[in-house]
This record gives C-alpha cells, structure tokens and sequence, in this order.
C-alpha cells in the first residue's frame, strides 16, 4: 500500500509538472468576424484589424505563433471553456458577470459606444417618450444590449444580432429607426455613406476591453499582460493605433 501512495504520489507530481511546463509555443486565439475595424476579413480574405495586428504583436513579443480562430459571438465563452482554443482577443468588454466564468487580462483599449441612423431621421435618443416604438438594433449579449434594455427596453422594439453586419444591413434596409454599437464599428460600417450620421452624443459603457483566457491559465495571462505594456511602452501599440483610428483608444 505505501509503495502504491508513494507511486501515485509521483504520478501526480509528474502530471502537474506537466502542465507547469506548458511552453505557449502556439496560442490559439478566438476572433467574431466582421467587426470592423477591430477585426475582419481584407479583399484577398485574410484576417485583419486593429485587434488581430496587436494580437499578432503580443505573440511576436512572447515568442509564440498565433492561430486565429473565427467563432460567433454567442458561442465564444463556452468554446473557450471547452477548450477549443486558449484565448478571446474580440473587443471582449470586462464585466463583473463574465469575469465569474473567466480570467481577463488588463485592459488594452476602450471606446465610447454610439447611436447612428439615417440622415433626416430627427432622434432624440436621450428622449425616452420620443423613443417610444422605435426599433432600435444591437448586438446580442454586448454592453451596447444591456444598456439598451435597461434604459429603452420597457418602450422600443430591441432588436438583436449576432454580427454587426447583420445589425448594418437592417438599418440600410430601412427595417430599424436607429442603432446603437461601439463607436469605431459605426464610424467605418455605417457612417462612410453619407446618408447616414452620428445621433447625439458618444456614451462611454463599461471599463475597457480584455483579453479572456480561462482561469487555471494565468501563466498566459500573465504573459499576455507583459507583453501588452511593453508594446505601449515602446511606440508598438501606438503605430498599430493610429493605423485604424484618428483618435487615442489606450488605456
């Protein structure tokens, strides 16, 4: 029996050496496309973006290769839960709900969110009464939703999408008053075609942007996080910036 405990005793420190020893040679790293400019696909169809540069950057920095994975939004929790790869790095908003099922690393960007409709359309969305029966379009399961819901939901129509594109496409149709999104994804998807505008003021939601690993990797996280402050510290993260935005995202 004691050479047995001792036996498995040695087993089990061999196992968890095993996974202290996890090199992150590879990091697989899920990404919802399109969401421009954070992430989409160029003309030739490969990946690109603010997000999918910086990522590529931390990986370079870590000594690691990057594998980006395209998962829809609505599944991209439990599919890093379950293992299908080992990071989100997809403008991921650090909530206090989400950081129960996963790790955050520390913020890398946050923009304000907007509300955007067609020209002519006089929206006063700071107006509740005036905002009665509208139908206004997000994107499922984001902050943009929650804060919708919360502040409209009880007098307009909420409709939810699961890609941006999908939300653009309804108000292009014409089958939505007005929608509400992260600022940038407004800026280069709805606002280049000059019939439609900004409506109001930006509205800051949330406290940044996270990259979400899962709990038991902290070792990644950590090296995720290193690798991000010395990007900002250098001048990376600030050329990758100002190639898509004409504005400071940084935090």
């Amino acid at each position: 029996m004691k050479k047995l405990i001792i036996a498995m005793s040695c087993m089990l420190a061999f196992t968890a050496g095993s996974l202290q020893a996890k090199d992150w040679k590879e990091v697989r790293i899920a990404v919802d496309v399109p969401y421009e400019p954070f992430e989409y696909k160029a003309s030739d169809g490969t990946l690109t973006g603010f997000e999918i540069d910086l990522g590529n950057a931390v990986c370079a920095e870590i000594g690691a290769k990057c594998e980006w994975i395209p998962q829809a939004w609505d599944g991209i929790i439990p599919g890093l839960l379950a293992r299908k790869y080992d990071a989100i790095m997809s403008s991921m908003s650090i909530t206090e709900e989400r950081a129960k099922k996963v790790l955050f690393s520390e913020g890398y960007y946050n923009t304000p969110s907007g509300w955007f409709a067609k020209k002519g359309a006089n929206l006063n969305t700071a107006d509740k009464a005036a905002m009665k029966g509208k139908k206004v379009g997000v994107q499922r399961g984001t902050l943009q939703d929650n804060y919708v819901t919360e502040k409209l939901g009880d007098v307009v129509e909420v409709k939810r999408y699961t890609t941006a594109d999908d939300l653009v496409l309804d108000l292009t149709g014409g089958r939505l008053d007005v929608v509400f999104l992260d600022y940038p994804v407004g800026e280069k998807t709805i606002i280049t075609d000059s019939n439609y505008e900004t409506v109001g003021d930006t509205i800051p939601v949330g406290d940044g942007i996270g990259v979400a690993f899962r709990k038991r990797d902290q070792e990644l996280a950590n090296k995720f996080n290193k690798a991000l402050k010395k990007l900002k510290e250098d001048g990376t993260y600030d050329k990758i910036m100002k190639k898509y935005f004409s504005y400071n995202i940084k935090i």
